[in-house]
């Protein structure tokens, strides 16, 4: 079918909306009509020379809308109201003890936008191939394909438009706090970074009933946010003592820690913040090697790597969604909205800050 979607033709160049021919969806696949789709820091991935999914791409991986056809076998009827996560294969030993993110396939059906065939599965209106399964969906677009392990079916009377950034920032962030890191009530929490992902996670710790959560970044603007959302502490990352200042307002080191910066600099610093046996989580996307002394990691330090929050999306999303209707868990104060038409100015206030977590809405505007 004839679809609208935003198509990365080339690194240097911005997305375009253009007319694609999608196909129609395959054994165990749905068509989902987008409500709103998330732009996120992974979306510019295929802008990096080399990258494992090089252009003409349909990017866009927080989708969330209806299904409006089903092919053989999928795992939910026309008419659903869906959001869309991440990817995997659904039996491999990762996949089958319930930590679907760390799948033998992750990157494969994932960052490389051709999903498990390995094939371009959309066209240009100039007959050229196009890669349309970014995180098995490629929702900047008016329709996308979903395949039956990253459809999560929600109820009827929630406002899509807002739900989609839950499929992988937002889950990201609180699935890292609640599950992965198993963050205590009492425990003292550090942030590294506060965009949508730290803003997340600042939440998510309020929830688990830590007692101090500091939140680190550059922008004012965001550490205030993330008073407002539950941080107990703030620190300018630029700080000429700001391991100091955590050790002090941690009493010691913190339990826990959190990046999202992916900065070597600033991990190093949450390291040597932590308190004996404390835990930091790395859940940035990095270029750069991370070279820690000898003694980083003594007296007990750990380092955790997290993919998408260690999250079941079919089970934590809806929790999440439990929670946010208790006022518990206000994510939709991230969301931005902008016509699909505008995603360049989406991506540049992302990139700059003037926005937490833009939402593209397909026929907005």
């Amino acid at each position: 079918m004839q679809i609208e979607a935003a198509v990365l033709r080339s690194p240097a160049r911005p997305y375009a909306v253009e007319q694609v021919d999608l196909p129609d969806p395959g054994p165990g696949q749905v068509l989902v009509a987008i409500a709103g789709t998330g732009f996120c820091h992974t979306d510019v991935l295929p802008r990096v020379p080399g990258f494992m999914a090089p252009p003409p791409l349909i990017g866009g991986h927080e989708g969330a809308g209806v299904v409006t056809a089903a092919g053989p076998g999928a795992p939910v009827a026309v008419g659903t109201p869906v959001v869309l996560s991440f990817d995997s294969c659904g039996h491999c030993e990762q996949c089958l003890s319930g930590h679907p993110a760390y799948c033998a396939q992750f990157f494969r059906l994932n960052l490389t936008g051709r999903g498990a065939t390995g094939a371009p599965t959309a066209r240009g209106g100039d007959g050229t191939a196009i890669s349309a399964r970014w995180f098995g969906q490629s929702s900047f677009a008016t329709h996308a394909l979903a395949g039956p392990r990253n459809v999560v079916p929600v109820a009827a009377d929630l406002p899509l438009e807002l739900l989609g950034p839950l499929g992988c920032g937002i889950q990201t962030g609180a699935g890292s706090i609640l599950l992965a890191l198993g963050v205590q009530a009492g425990s003292t929490v550090v942030v590294y970074g506060v965009g949508a992902v730290g803003l997340a996670a600042i939440m998510a710790a309020t929830i688990a009933g830590a007692t101090t959560i500091a939140a680190v970044d550059l922008h004012d603007g965001r550490l205030e946010t993330a008073l407002e959302l539950g941080a107990t502490h703030v620190v300018r990352g630029d700080s000429d003592r700001l391991v100091k200042e955590l050790v002090s307002i941690t009493r010691g080191g913190a339990h826990y820690a959190l990046d999202t910066t992916a900065v070597p600099q600033v991990i190093a610093a949450g390291i040597d913040a932590l308190r004996p046996t404390g835990t930091i989580g790395l859940v940035g996307a990095g270029a750069r090697e991370i070279v820690l002394a000898p003694s980083a990691l003594s007296a007990g330090k750990n380092v955790m790597g997290i993919l998408e929050g260690d999250a079941v999306p079919q089970v934590f999303l809806p929790r999440l969604i439990e929670l946010w209707q208790q006022g518990r868990f206000p994510f939709d104060r991230l969301v931005t909205t902008y016509p699909l038409s505008e995603i360049e100015r989406a991506e540049h206030d992302a990139a700059t800050g003037a926005a937490i977590k833009p939402v593209l809405v397909p026929g907005k505007g």
